[in-house]
């Protein structure tokens, strides 16, 4: 990696700068690290420097005893788990990266995670008291194990109805006495029906559920074939089916990673290819994305 050559550092440490960009944050937060004393670094003609080894091995390897991360130590699968975006499954396709999927929404995904048998798991969780998306299902959980949470992209989610709103729906206050088809509970869609409904003081038993899917695409299945009225989903689904959209809330789609995998081939490959020009133009095309944020580090354990 490049270094300063007007500084005094050798090819054997990392500067504050460097470590900044691997680690995805502000430098600031690298100088709290150091202060704290949890990052190995030393200070040499008052520069603070990051000697390479012990810094990667830092970043590769956690010493936490914790029970509920046996896996802490071991490889993981070059495997992707949790809830569906359809952006980072093109992209992960497209890149040829070799990450495998297995998704089944946001929750079961960080139990796939915790139990060491994914590199990483997309959520989309909000939380009912503040708003705010992701972090307050990782940050306990996972305190103090080797992982970080990256942004992926902003979504626009929603409800798909069918194509011209026959219905005239116009948000969940419309819901009551409408046939819906939810999302499986522990789904990020799901998670964030039950927030909106909260909002709006409606019971989820006013809504007669006529399915419950498991995959985006069967809930757009049940619009388009009658069987239901609405169905919590993606802007972009529904564009991409001919369907109707009822906005709702932005919300942010986030991968929880590995800190070991996030710097092996599989998943810089994927990072790579995210910032081409191929990849750009695939998010410019769907509707309701923004990307802009892309790879910046959301929290850090």
């Amino acid at each position: 990696m490049p270094s300063n050559p007007d500084s005094p550092v050798t090819p054997e440490f990392f500067t504050t700068k460097e470590v900044a960009d691997i680690l995805r944050l502000k430098e600031r937060k690298i100088y709290e690290l150091a202060s704290e004393g949890r990052v190995p670094c030393v200070k040499l003609t008052g520069k603070l420097l990051f000697p390479k080894q012990p810094f990667l091995d830092w970043v590769s390897r956690h010493d936490s005893a914790t029970p509920t991360a046996p896996q802490a130590h071991a490889v993981r699968p070059s495997v992707l788990a949790g809830s569906h975006d359809p952006l980072l499954e093109w992209a992960i396709r497209e890149s040829n990266c070799a990450i495998a999927l297995q998704l089944d929404g946001s929750l079961a995904g960080l139990d796939v995670f915790e139990q060491g048998s994914a590199m990483a798991t997309g959520l989309h969780v909000i939380d009912s008291n503040t708003g705010e998306f992701n972090q307050h299902a990782v940050s306990t959980r996972f305190d103090q194990q080797p992982v970080v949470l990256i942004q992926w992209a902003w979504r626009q989610q929603g409800l798909i109805v069918a194509q011209g709103n026959p219905m005239n729906i116009q948000g969940v206050a419309d819901l009551p006495g409408k046939r819906i088809a939810l999302r499986q509970s522990g789904a990020g869609a799901s998670i964030l029906l039950n927030t909106l409904l909260s909002e709006q003081q409606i019971a989820r038993e006013s809504i007669h559920t006529t399915a419950i899917c498991r995959t985006e695409s069967e809930a757009l299945a049940a619009v388009a074939s009658g069987q239901a009225d609405a169905a919590p989903g993606l802007e972009c689904m529904a564009a991409q089916f001919g369907l109707g959209f009822v906005p709702t809330r932005q919300e942010r789609f986030d991968l929880l990673v590995d800190r070991r995998s996030f710097f092996e081939k599989p998943f810089q490959t994927l990072l790579g290819f995210s910032r081409s020009l191929a990849f750009s133009t695939k998010a410019a095309q769907l509707r309701g994305y923004d990307t802009t944020g892309l790879g910046s580090v959301v929290w850090l354990a």
